[in-house]
C-alpha cells in the first residue's frame, strides 16, 4: 500500500481523535474544545470539588469507618447539588500519632464530571472518625 493509501485509509477511519493528533504535530496550539493546551510537562492545576459536596463525602467515610465493615463501600449523596459517590476504604488501618488511621478513596460525580478523592480519616478518643484529608486523587 503506498503511503498516500495509508494517510488516506488512516484520515478516514480515525475521526476526531485523529485530527487532534494532526493538530500537535502540525503545530496546533488548541485542543479540540479550542482551549490552550498546557505545556508539555506542566501540571494540571485539579480543583476540589464545592464544600458542600465535599462535607456529605466526609460524612459518609467516617460513618463507614465506624461501622468497621470489612471489604464495604458507602454510597453518598448530596441532595442539594445532586452530587454523589461512593467511598471505600483502602489498605489496613496503620497508626499514625498515636490514632488508628484508615485511607479511603471517594468518586465524585456532578452532572457529567467525574472524578476521584483520596482521603485519610483518624479515629478520635470518643470513637468518631474524623477525617483530616480529602484531596484530588493522584495515580501513580
Amino acid at each position: 500500500m503506498s503511503a498516500a493509501a495509508a494517510l488516506t485509509l488512516a484520515l478516514g477511519s480515525g475521526g476526531c481523535s485523529l485530527s487532534g493528533q494532526l493538530d500537535s504535530y502540525f503545530g496546533s496550539d488548541k485542543d479540540q474544545t479550542g482551549s490552550i493546551t498546557p505545556p508539555p510537562g506542566a501540571k494540571a492545576e485539579v480543583a476540589l470539588p464545592p464544600e458542600g459536596d465535599l462535607a456529605y463525602a466526609r460524612a459518609a467515610a467516617s460513618e463507614l469507618l465506624r461501622r468497621g465493615q470489612k471489604d464495604a463501600s458507602l454510597d453518598w449523596e448530596n441532595p442539594n447539588s445532586g452530587a454523589r459517590g461512593t467511598v471505600t476504604p483502602i489498605a489496613a488501618a496503620y497508626t499514625s500519632e498515636g490514632q488508628t488511621c484508615r485511607n479511603f478513596l471517594a468518586s465524585y460525580v456532578s452532572g457529567s464530571a467525574q472524578s476521584w478523592l483520596q482521603g485519610e480519616a483518624c479515629k478520635q478518643q470518643k470513637g468518631v472518625w474524623e477525617v483530616r484529608a480529602l484531596k484530588p486523587w493522584k495515580s501513580s
